[in-house]
């Protein structure tokens, strides 16, 4: 399997907020942006794989500041770490005013993708080249998460055997 940089796979989605995306005091729904979140990430990681991949997790998704209608929403997304058949990427979305021209940061997210086959079963996810300081620290920090959620999952599983 050939090695591949970050920036490889880096993606970057842009889509205009409507009336039909929001409540009725214009704010955009959670839910829509979580869905954009979730394609964006996938184009990421089928990019950086080659073949479907499909959402695992959600890690952790904050929402920082509302998105409006009329908004441009930009959502990018970047792998952070590659285990044997599993990887985190992070997305980062914006928020952009069209008239003004103010930027938003409004929201993170960290997402778990599996690498399946046609036979929808795990596969080998290819290396990952970690080159800026910044892709790094990310990779540093994704490694982190996922001992936690490790912990978290056999502690969880811990609770349900005992009951």
């Amino acid at each position: 399997m050939n090695t591949k940089s970050v920036k490889d796979s880096n993606i970057t989605v842009v889509q205009q907020m409507m009336n039909e995306d929001a409540n009725l005091a214009g704010n955009v729904h959670g839910g829509i942006i979580m869905k954009l979140i979730d394609n964006t990430a996938s184009l990421a990681g089928t990019r950086h794989t080659g073949k479907n991949v499909v959402t695992a997790s959600i890690d952790r998704l904050d929402f920082h500041s509302p998105v409006f209608i009329g908004d441009l929403l930009r959502v990018s997304a970047s792998i952070n770490y590659v285990g044997k058949t599993s990887m985190e990427i992070g997305v980062k979305i914006e928020a952009e005013d069209v008239i003004t021209g103010e930027i938003r940061h409004t929201g993170s997210a960290y997402l778990t993708f599996v690498c399946l086959d046609r036979n929808h079963r795990p596969v080998e996810i290819p290396p990952i080249r970690f080159e800026t300081e910044r892709e790094k620290r990310w990779n540093f920090a994704a490694i982190e998460r996922r001992k936690a959620r490790i912990e978290q999952l056999k502690k969880a599983r811990e609770l349900e055997n005992n009951e």
